[in-house]
């Protein structure tokens, strides 16, 4: 029997959480030893998680009970500006853990690895923390990259999220009332997904996000002026030359939709309109923002640090677990 690699989290309570969860109870390798969330503790994970059936309960734990519990991997799964006792704690006391972030706090940093596996998994070379990308970060960058070096200016990036995605503490923008008939937007200017595409792509972008009433899923146009023109089977054959061999990447000819890749593991990219002079393309990426935007991805990390298949784990669309 394969020994088992043994995975704590830390914040679990939010939807993320509850999706790391499901995906770890169903790996073959990981096995979850602890699940910290003050909200919830003392009640048994497996009451809001029906996919795991072990004993396990919620805790609360901080920073050095997490370190002393030795952990071979270690996700924090909490707000931005939250992460660093918990970080500081584990690299003093357990160095070897491997520590996935799924916060803000540590893409900008250059000492960790930023996990988005299918544009930058060759620059992985055995990082102990890996930084998870945002939700809204991975399908801008998905959708630009293939374009990304005949640019003639910034990529304008319009965006709407499902009200999951502003997580399970009460705002305007999670308030289903508030959201009903209703198309709210937000942080126009200087979202921190806009500033994180910039660093890692090397390119500014232009980035307006909003949020609507269904519950999970991205929809990103991304508007592309080119330095020349191209024809739409040059556009098609740059997008599916990049994806070849990515497996949770969709290129299609049609413009994707939320609905088709909802509670799915994979990024859809499309559309592809080209104006009459071939210099400006339209672009659409969606992906589920707690599962490819978040979980899944944090579960690819896991697997490529640990030398695993990367998608070990992961259901794909034959409805297999990948092993």
């Amino acid at each position: 029997m394969t020994q088992k690699i043994t995975v704590g989290i830390v914040g679990a309570r939010g939807y993320v959480g509850i999706e790391l969860i499901r995906l770890i109870a169903a790996h073959p390798v990981l096995e979850l030893v602890f699940v910290s969330s003050r909200e919830l503790v003392g009640q048994p994970v497996a009451a809001s998680v029906s996919a795991f059936s072990g004993a396990l309960v919620y805790e609360t734990l901080d920073a050095e009970a997490v370190a002393e519990r030795g952990a071979d991997v270690v996700i924090l799964a909490l707000p931005n500006g939250k992460a660093h006792d918990y970080v500081a704690a584990l690299v003093r006391c357990a160095p070897q853990t491997l520590i996935i972030d799924l916060s803000a706090d540590y893409r900008f940093d250059a000492a960790w690895f930023y996990g988005l596996p299918e544009l930058y998994r060759e620059n992985y070379s055995g990082q102990r923390r890996i930084s998870n990308p945002g939700c809204y970060a991975t399908a801008m960058q998905l959708a630009i990259a293939p374009m990304s070096d005949v640019l003639a200016d910034a990529p304008q990036c319009f965006a709407v999220s499902g009200y999951s995605g502003a997580g399970t503490t009460p705002s305007d923008k999670n308030d289903p009332q508030k959201l009903q008939d209703n198309l709210m937007p937000y942080a126009l200017i200087g979202h921190v997904h806009e500033r994180e595409v910039t660093r890692h792509l090397g390119l500014a972008v232009e980035f307006m996000p909003h949020v609507a009433e269904f519950f999970r899923g991205i929809n990103m146009t991304v508007n592309l002026h080119l330095a020349r023109r191209f024809t739409r089977d040059e556009i098609l054959a740059r997008y599916r030359e990049k994806y070849a061999d990515q497996a949770l990447i969709n290129v299609q000819d049609d413009v994707p939709w939320v609905s088709q890749n909802a509670s799915k593991h994979h990024t859809n990219i499309g559309g592809f309109v080209l104006d009459q002079n071939g210099q400006r393309l339209v672009v659409v990426a969606t992906l589920d923002n707690l599962l490819k935007g978040a979980a899944t991805q944090a579960l690819q990390n896991i697997n490529l640090a640990l030398g695993l298949d990367e998608l070990s784990g992961i259901v794909i669309e034959s409805g297999n677990v990948h092993e």
